[in-house]
């Protein structure tokens, strides 16, 4: 039996990145609590989820298998921003970033079934927003409905007009899946995308 490679998300942003590598593989949705620990350093609960991630889907499927796992946070004035789940809290998330940069932390694991090997990277990607006025934040979450999104909006559409500048070395980690870290960690686990 063949190594199959697997993507343990049902995110359909990530698949689509994952698709720019043109390897064949499927998706399966890990079934965990995603909950922080009281406390939880946001980079910590990041390497968590993406091991968590992997090690379900490894649970819920016929080995030998490459998974891939990732999960992204945003930091702002110290706090976790999570998805919005409602317009409201979008816009809400949106006034608060008006004027200022919030940190995206996207973690990927890749965790080689046969070897029994994971090999992790984070990357780190900031944003920082123009003055937003509450008119255009409102058009904006009708528009592109950024609600299953951290930090309220996609940069990969209608909300790269809500920023003055992005800093960072991969910008498909604030898609949510960094390629460039997921190409590294595949060659390290023995599946090279131009092979």
């Amino acid at each position: 039996m063949s190594t199959q490679l697997v993507l343990a998300s049902s995110s359909p942003y990530r698949k689509k990145l994952l698709e720019r590598l043109m390897i064949p593989f499927q998706c399966v949705a890990p079934d965990i609590d995603e909950s922080a620990y009281p406390e939880e350093d946001i980079e910590h609960y990041i390497r968590r989820m993406t091991l968590f991630k992997a090690t379900a889907v490894a649970d819920q499927i016929e080995a030998p298998a490459i998974i891939i796992a990732s999960d992204q946070s945003a930091s702002f004035n110290r706090q976790i921003v999570g998805k919005p789940h409602t317009k409201d809290k979008a816009i809400e998330q949106l006034m608060s970033f008006s004027g200022n940069t919030v940190s995206f932390l996207t973690g990927v694991s890749v965790l080689n079934t046969e070897t029994n090997t994971t090999g992790y990277k984070l990357a780190k990607y900031c944003v920082t927003f123009r003055q937003l006025e509450r008119a255009d934040i409102v058009r904006y979450v009708d528009k592109e409905q950024p609600l299953d999104c951290a930090g309220s909006f996609k940069c990969e559409g209608l909300g790269v007009s809500l920023f003055k500048a992005m800093e960072g070395d991969d910008p498909t980690s604030l898609e949510g899946l960094p390629l460039i870290a997921t190409c590294e960690l595949l060659r390290r686990a023995g599946l090279d995308p131009l092979a």
